[in-house]
Parts: C-alpha cells; sequence; structure tokens
C-alpha cells in the first residue's frame, strides 16, 4: 500500500486537511513577447501596466476615479489585486486522487481507527480516572473527541442518510435530501439517539473496567465496516463523489483478510491483557466486533438497496452505526 493511500485514509476519516497534496501558488514567470510587466505602484490600490505608450491597458487602474469623481474599479486594500485578477498566480487544484490510490486508502482505514481510538480512550481514561469527573462525563468526552478528530463528517452522513431514507421518496429525490445543507427531524432523532447510545454504552463499560479498550475497539470497528461498504459489487449512487471513487473497490477475501485481523488482535490484547495486568479474561470484546460489523453491514446494504449504491453519507452512517453497535455489547455485563 502506497503513502498516499495512507494520507488519504488519513484525510478522509480524521481532522487533517481535507486534500493530500495542499493548494499551491505558481510564481509568475518573467515578461515576455505578448506579456506585458505588470508594475504595483507604492500607492495602495493603484497599478499599471504600461501599453508602450505609459498608459493604462486594456484592464484599466484599479482604484482610479472617473471625471464624476466616482471611483472606476475597486480600491484593493493591498498593492496587489485579488487571484481572481492575476490568472498567472491562481491556486492551483488540488491533484485529485485515482481510484487506486481511494482503494488503498479504504484499507487504512482500521489503522485511523485504532489511532483515533488511542486518543479517546487517552481522553476517557485521563478525565475519569486521574481528573476523577466519573465514567458519564468521561465518556462523553471521549465520544466527543471522536467527533472532533472526524470533523463530524461521519456524523453528517448518519444524519443525512436517515433523512434521506426517511424521506420514503425514490432514489433520486432522497439523494436531493441528503444533498441539502440542512438537517431534518429524521437525522436529528437519529444523530441524537446514536450519540445517546454511544456514551450511554462507554460509560457502562468503563464503569465494568473495560472504557479503554473499549472505546478503541468501537472506533477499529466503525472504520472496518467502511471497507465492507466498499467491497466488490456494491455499486456507486451517484456518478461523482467519494462513493464513486471508492465503491466496489475492495475484494471481499481483503475484507476478511483484515477482519481476521482485527479480531485476531482483539483477542491477543485480551490475554495480554490478562498476563500483565492479572485480569480476567473478557471475550466481549471480540463479540463486541462481530456486532458492530454486522450493524454497519446491513446498514450499508439497506442504503445501497434504497438509494441504488452507496455515497459517503452512507459509509459515514456506516462508522457511526458500526461504533454504536460495538459500544452497546461492550457495556452487557
Amino acid at each position: 500500500m502506497s503513502r498516499d493511500g495512507l494520507r488519504l485514509s488519513v484525510t478522509m476519516l480524521s481532522i487533517l486537511p481535507e486534500s493530500i497534496v495542499p493548494a499551491t501558488r505558481a510564481r509568475q514567470p518573467p515578461p515576455g513577447p505578448g506579456r506585458p510587466d505588470r508594475t504595483w505602484s507604492p500607492r495602495p490600490g493603484r497599478a499599471t501596466v504600461p501599453d508602450g505608450t505609459g498608459s493604462y491597458g486594456a484592464g484599466g487602474s484599479a482604484g482610479s476615479y472617473g471625471s464624476s469623481g466616482e471611483p472606476t474599479g475597486p480600491p484593493w486594500p493591498a498593492a496587489e489585486p485579488p487571484l481572481a485578477d492575476r490568472p498567472d498566480e491562481r491556486p492551483a487544484a488540488a491533484a485529485r486522487p485515482t481510484r487506486a490510490t481511494a482503494a488503498e486508502a479504504m484499507l487504512w482505514a482500521p489503522a485511523v481507527g485504532l489511532v483515533l481510538g488511542a486518543i479517546a480512550a487517552a481522553v476517557l481514561y485521563v478525565a475519569g480516572h486521574l481528573l476523577h469527573t466519573g465514567p458519564l462525563v468521561a465518556a462523553v468526552l471521549a465520544v466527543g473527541s471522536l467527533a472532533v478528530l472526524s470533523r463530524g463528517l461521519h456524523l453528517d452522513g448518519l444524519a443525512d442518510l436517515a433523512d434521506g431514507l426517511g424521506s420514503r421518496r425514490p432514489p433520486a429525490e432522497a439523494l436531493a435530501i441528503m444533498k441539502r445543507s440542512d438537517i431534518g427531524p429524521f437525522g436529528v432523532v437519529t444523530l441524537v439517539f446514536t450519540l445517546l447510545i454511544q456514551v450511554a454504552g462507554l460509560t457502562q463499560a468503563d464503569a465494568a473496567g473495560r472504557g479503554v479498550p473499549a472505546v478503541i475497539v468501537a472506533a477499529v470497528t466503525g472504520r472496518l465496516a467502511i471497507i465492507w461498504a466498499c467491497r466488490r459489487g456494491m455499486p456507486p449512487a451517484r456518478p461523482d463523489g467519494l462513493g464513486a471513487m471508492v465503491a466496489d473497490s475492495v475484494a471481499p477475501v481483503t475484507a476478511a483478510v483484515l477482519t481476521a485481523a482485527v479480531l485476531a488482535v482483539t483477542v491477543g490484547g485480551i490475554f495480554l491483557a490478562a498476563a500483565v495486568a492479572n485480569v480476567p479474561v473478557e471475550w466481549i470484546l471480540p463479540v463486541a466486533v462481530a456486532a458492530g460489523l454486522v450493524a454497519g453491514v446491513a446498514l450499508g446494504e439497506h442504503g445501497a438497496r434504497r438509494l441504488g449504491g452507496i455515497t459517503g453519507d452512507v459509509l459515514g452512517a456506516v462508522a457511526e452505526a458500526a461504533t454504536a453497535a460495538c459500544l452497546l455489547v461492550t457495556a452487557i455485563s
């Protein structure tokens, strides 16, 4: 797997900037034939473009005034005009990742979830065990940190999908509803209900002494469910967007291998904790991973069936549903 795939995965699943290639500003080439030299006067808001006669060219002067005393051009606050007037210095468009890179990014998703889960676990431990805020406040802060670290993209996708499916409209109309910037009643209720499940489940898990591994496992499971939602045979619902980039891109055997790896690491962590910290072996964590994947895959299947394929919103909803189901199972005593 390439470095670009890892960077794109971190970009799509965490708080880092949106493009893997930051926008850059091209340097203005030196004057040449057919290209006038552009000289900016020291007085803010006035520019000259010599055309051989000492007068202004067709572009006119920025910040100059006509015979009526009214300004004939926008008074720029600085000595340079906006980038729109400087075609040679407009920001370069961010490089669009290829489909192969996007497919690799999906394979990095569990690793990104592991990092985010570790951060949320640190928040949970510091708040609950060092600051003694109690399990509820600690769980709220941990779940909130996951939302912040993912820029709220998954929660936004969950709300949009709930509005689209709750409308009971045909696929095209449901997709149009999902693209709106507002959130409807279905989205609000689903969002609140899912967050309550996550917080309540983590609160109970922390009170039972398994809060730290529970939030890590839940974060990894949520991202692992995204991989299953992008497996072969899952078409995109739109010709563009994130869904079109990653749909039908992961081989089922690859998803199965990654799932087996996550389960193996989870079981290994259980026995390691039992040997090092002298705690009982709790099989609830691998059961929680399985339950989270079932919930995420079921939601992805339902969304794809209703919409004609997957979208970025479906993937975000799958991640949040899997996370909630995983945390809910870890709360079982």
